[in-house]
């Protein structure tokens, strides 16, 4: 499955954020893996970030990562250049957006 989440860069913190996102710590990496994450990538526009999530459930791979000492102390370095994140409707809290459309959905229909 793919999750698009959006959040937001303290005012000021995009360097700082950029850099710490050039190579996450191996431990993290290997948490992705041990909770069914593909691929993980972030964009950014201005202060805002889109994410882009592959995993097998994204419910239980938060589960096993957010129980992991790994991401833990990953949040509290990243945590520090991120105001929040906001799910579809502009609310706060790590929620994935609302997917409007895909190219392959709309080819898979038509078949």
């Amino acid at each position: 499955m793919r999750i698009a989440l959006h959040s937001v860069i303290i005012d000021g913190a995009i360097d700082d954020y950029r850099s710490h996102h050039a190579r996450i710590p191996s431990d993290l990496r290997d948490l992705f893996g041990d909770a069914g994450i593909q691929d993980w990538t972030i964009w950014r526009s201005g202060r805002d970030l889109f994410h882009l999530v592959e995993c097998d459930d994204f419910e239980a791979a938060m589960r096993v990562v957010d129980a992991a000492p790994a991401n833990e102390a990953w949040q509290a370095e990243i945590g520090r250049f991120v105001e929040d994140f906001h799910g579809a409707d502009g609310e706060v809290g790590f929620a994935p957006i609302e997917q409007v459309w895909a190219l392959s959905d709309q080819r898979s229909a038509e078949v």
